[in-house]
């Protein structure tokens, strides 16, 4: 886990951007009628997958704003107060995860239903109460299943390699370089 707030800010893009890539892939897969077809999601395409890498690149910065603002303070308060101090470590971190993605997939939610659907297909603005509900509807049990079993195991791996215990990781280097001017 991060020790300092270079390493917190890494950790955080890393499970913003692996969870802003889930999604886009899953809601890519949708719009392109992927989930309609006999077989649904292993129809997937290097279609979507490039569509879906594309959104992720701008969503990502997103995901890391709104999480910094006030994401991952609302997952922590949430953990804080359904949990306590003897509770294993394992559900805490669970309980976490759920409120942090209980606040930003509405969030999200609601920013991808302006820029994509009130926006990018010109439909009325009048519309958005609804639309953000049927976005939020479709993407809660992805954004919650796709944070447990996928992003935040992918996040944990890929931080532990970026900054392993053991002295000696490119990054770690760099940070006591860093630290020692």
């Amino acid at each position: 886990m991060p020790r300092n707030k270079f390493q917190g800010f890494i950790f955080g893009a890393i499970m913003a951007y692996a969870m802003a890539f889930g999604m886009e892939m899953y809601n890519t897969a949708i719009n392109m009628g992927i989930s309609l077809q006999p077989g649904t999601f292993t129809n997937m395409t290097w279609q979507v997958v490039a569509t879906a890498l594309k959104e992720t690149a701008f969503m990502g910065l997103i995901v890391i704003a709104t999480s910094s603002l006030f994401g991952n303070r609302a997952g922590t308060n949430f953990m804080q107060r359904h949990c306590r101090e003897e509770d294993n470590p394992y559900f805490k971190q669970i309980m976490r995860q759920a409120g942090t993605v209980a606040v930003m997939c509405p969030t999200m939610s609601f920013i991808a239903t302006v820029l994509f659907t009130i926006l990018g297909n010109n439909v009325p603005l009048r519309m958005l109460p609804v639309a953000w509900f049927g976005t939020v509807v479709k993407n809660i049990p992805m954004a919650f299943f796709w944070n447990m079993f996928a992003a935040a195991p992918f996040t944990h791996w890929m931080f532990g390699l970026l900054f392993s215990e053991k002295k000696g990781s490119v990054i770690e280097k760099q940070t006591e370089e860093l630290q020692l001017s």
